[in-house]
Parts: C-alpha cells; sequence; structure tokens
C-alpha cells in the first residue's frame, strides 16, 4: 500500500505542525499569521534543537486506515511510552523497530512510524532517552549530548528493545518472528548493535549511524567490534560528505564484514551527501538520496522475508 505523504491540512494538523508552509499557508487568510508564525506553526512536534524547521520539505504521512498512537510498553524497571503505528485491525503483522536520532520521540519518528505502517507493517518507536531526559526541550545539540546521550548505556536500550518486541507478541499487533530494526543517526549505531544482539532478526536498515568509537563503560562495543558476531543482514546507509562519519570508517566496517565472512550485509555510500540526509525537515535533506534509501530500505525488508 502506498503512503499519502500529502494533502491539505485539517485545522488539527496545523496546529501539530504536520505540513509544509506552503500549505499552511493556504488555509490562511490574506493578514494572518506572518512567515515567522507560519514556521512556528510548522515546527511544532519537532525537537527544539532541530529548529529552524524546513517547512517545505517536511513529509507529512496521515494515519488514515491506521491504528496510530502513544502506548505504554512494561521494560524492565517500569514502562516505556512508544509511538506505534499498523494497518487498522491488523494481527500478527511483521514489525519494524524504529529507531530515533539524537532528537527523540519526535515528530520525524512519527512520521516514518506512519510510512511503514502504509507498507503493512507495524512500526514501533519507543522513547528510548525516556529515563535520562526529554531531548525534545533542550535547545542545542551539545546541550542533548551532555545531559542525556551520554547518560544512555547500551545495555539499557538493547533491553527496552527486547521488550517491545516481546509486547508486539503480547499484544497480538506483531510478530517477533518476522522483525527487523531501522534507526537514525545515534539510532543508526543502534542498528548494528542490536543486530548482533538478536540474530531472531530478519534485517536491519542503518542510516548514518556511527560505527567506530573509543570505548566506554555505557558504551563499551561499536558496530565495528561486532562485525564477527552478525548474523542478520544489515543494509547500512550513508553520506560520503558526512563530517562525523568518515568515509574511511565505512570502509573500516566493510572490511570487517569482510573479514568475518559476512555477505549478506550491504553498504551503500551516497556521494557528496551530508550527514541526516533522510530528515526532510532539517537543512541536510536531499530528496533524491532520501527517497533512494528508501526504496532500498523496502526492498531489503521485502528480499528478507518480511
Amino acid at each position: 500500500m502506498n503512503a499519502p505523504e500529502r494533502r491539505l491540512p485539517l485545522a488539527s494538523d496545523v496546529l501539530a505542525g504536520r505540513d509544509a508552509l506552503s500549505d499552511l499557508a493556504s488555509l490562511l487568510p490574506v493578514g494572518g499569521l506572518s512567515r515567522r508564525g507560519f514556521v512556528a506553526a510548522a515546527g511544532a512536534g519537532f525537537a527544539l534543537a532541530a529548529h529552524p524547521i524546513q517547512a517545505q520539505t517536511v513529509i507529512s504521512t496521515d494515519a488514515r486506515g491506521l491504528e496510530a498512537g502513544e502506548v505504554e510498553v512494561p521494560v524492565p524497571g517500569g514502562t516505556m511510552r512508544a509511538y506505534v503505528a499498523g494497518p487498522a485491525g491488523g494481527r500478527k503483522l511483521a514489525t519494524v523497530l524504529v529507531v530515533q536520532e539524537i532528537f527523540g520521540l519526535h515528530e520525524h519518528i512519527h512520521d516514518v512510524a506512519r510510512r511503514l505502517a502504509h507498507r503493512g507493517y507495524l512500526a514501533i518507536a519507543p522513547d528510548l532517552f525516556q529515563r535520562q531526559g526529554d531531548p525534545a526541550r533542550l535547545s542545542s545539540n551539545k546541550e542533548i549530548f551532555d545531559q542525556i546521550v551520554s547518560r544512555v548505556p547500551d545495555a539499557q536500550v538493547i533491553a527496552d528493545l527486547d521488550a517491545m518486541l516481546a509486547w508486539a507478541g503480547r499484544s497480538g499487533r506483531g510478530d517477533p518472528a518476522r522483525a527487523a530494526i531501522t534507526g537514525f543517526c545515534w539510532g543508526g549505531r543502534i542498528v548494528w548493535l542490536y543486530a548482533a544482539h538478536n540474530p531472531q532478526l530478519r534485517a536491519g536498515i542503518a542510516w548514518y549511524g556511527r560505527l567506530v568509537g573509543a570505548p566506554t563503560p555505557l558504551t563499551p562495543t561499536h558496530p565495528v567490534d561486532v562485525a564477527a558476531r552478525l548474523k542478520v543482514p544489515v543494509l547500512g546507509l550513508y553520506g560520503g560528505a558526512d563530517p562525523g562519519i568518515p568515509v574511511s570508517t565505512v570502509e573500516q566496517m566493510r572490511e570487517a564484514l569482510a573479514a568475518a565472512g559476512h555477505r549478506a550485509s550491504e553498504i551503500v555510500v551516497y556521494p557528496d551527501m551530508p550527514h541526516a540526509f533522510h530528515a526532510d525537515y532539517r537543512p541536510s535533506y536531499r530528496k533524491d538520496a532520501a527517497d533512494d534509501g528508501w526504496r532500498r530500505l523496502l526492498a531489503f525488508l521485502r528480499q528478507h522475508g518480511l
């Protein structure tokens, strides 16, 4: 089923900031909101540090025909909120975990979940920073790293993702035996780690996730360190002009996979593409690479039985 990515917004959508600047303008009378007002409305629902929102390119995928919204999922030590989207009435659906960027569980991640749901999947996007704080309220990437990301243990994340798949099975909506994972930036790194942890996954798709790094007590290993343990096929999507993830580190990962004899995984590097080229709400968005990556994601899921 193809996802309807654009439509004229309802008033509630305008308040939620889910449509492009041009669509917002079409609803307002002459003498209504200023351009600054348009952008503020379009930015609602996105993390503060991600602003200014590129409203003219924001993709808004509606929830018609879906069951979509937040749920509370039991996790070690309590419960965790997650945004869940799937076809209305769907049972035992192939399940895709969606792992957030550093900006947390904000509107872009919700939208990615709805896009997958329109393709027939149960998409589960957990708030993996919930114990450490809410990045939506912080005004800079540095604050998010210092106050939240640097305090998140990999082991905690892995256990929470396990809990999400267990909930999918108990709810009857998803099928943990037919599951995959995708993630962006911070979440891209987690894709590789979780694929090494859970050999029952069918596939992983990592969008520009960091591959190498120095070990710390909370992040003891990185994707290049777990390549030899990887039994799940992973598709890595990287930008050739990403200053935070040099192509040399991508080549390190390729070499590690080859040395381990792991030929099921594939890494694609888009020349001259920046970091976060899929993030349609940011200046880094590049439509051609984002669209090609999304096509590859869907094909990779199908290739591996999802």
